[in-house]
């Protein structure tokens, strides 16, 4: 009683586990948020996006053989494109691994997430989902790869079952889609501040942490003091449109 309710800042990223870009972005906005002294004081809430939800269910053709098809290119040419999307990762720390990547329906990984959040264990589950894809080159549009990364995030592999078949949390996906039609969100990754300002990909690494500042100092928020010797993590513009 009487205590001072504490001020944060909220952060609403939109983004597909199969968008080289929105991992990128995430790495990004974790450094900023870091290097700028506002950890601990910061909700990052993740939203969902679908980048192709007409991809099959048992989807099996390689990320190459996908872009391929899709901009009418060889295969060589897909290669080609994923060589500066790789080289962009490596900047923030994630080394991409396209060649082993496949293309995939993340409808369910994307119900998961939510599901997992009602856990506390939305961020975990989100960022092994998408180390899974880009670094490790896992299926996860498979019911049984998803069950192996809830249970390695500790979550219970009976209860992701049961959301993996039935539509449970099917309308809060929806619901973020409808947002982002709402707003004006044409690709991802998609971040607001406070409800306030948007970034739009994953831009030069600057402007995430001027951003964070100018909506610290319009909240109120006091950055925490950092020890001399502390290092943060080191990233033309990056984005999946759909």
């Amino acid at each position: 009683m009487g205590g001072k309710e504490e001020v944060n800042m909220k952060i609403e990223v939109w983004s597909d586990y199969v968008c080289p870009f929105c991992y990128i972005g995430k790495r990004q906005l974790e450094k900023a948020i870091k290097d700028s002294g506002y950890e601990g004081q910061v909700e990052v809430e993740y939203k969902s996006f679908l980048l192709d939800p007409t991809t099959p269910l048992d989807a099996k053709d390689s990320v190459y053989s996908s872009l391929a098809k899709k901009y009418n290119v060889s295969i060589e040419q897909a290669k080609n494109m994923t060589k500066g999307v790789a080289e962009r990762a490596k900047e923030v720390g994630l080394e991409y691994d396209f060649d082993i990547m496949k293309e995939a329906n993340t409808v369910a990984a994307h119900r998961l997430a939510k599901w997992a959040a009602t856990k506390q264990k939305g961020a975990e589950l989100s960022e092994r989902l998408l180390k899974a894809y880009f670094l490790e080159g896992k299926a996860i549009g498979q019911h049984d790869v998803l069950l192996n990364l809830v249970d390695e995030v500790g979550l219970d592999q009976e209860g992701a079952r049961q959301v993996i078949d039935s539509d449970q949390f099917a309308k809060e996906v929806e619901r973020d889609i409808y947002e982002a039609q709402q707003i004006g969100v044409r690709g991802v990754p998609f971040f607001v501040f406070n409800n306030k300002y948007g970034i739009s990909g994953a831009q030069p690494q600057e402007l995430f942490e001027q951003t964070i500042e100018k909506v610290a100092i319009e909240a109120g928020l006091k950055p925490k003091l950092k020890m001399v010797g502390d290092q943060g993590d080191n990233c033309s513009d990056g984005q999946c449109n759909f």
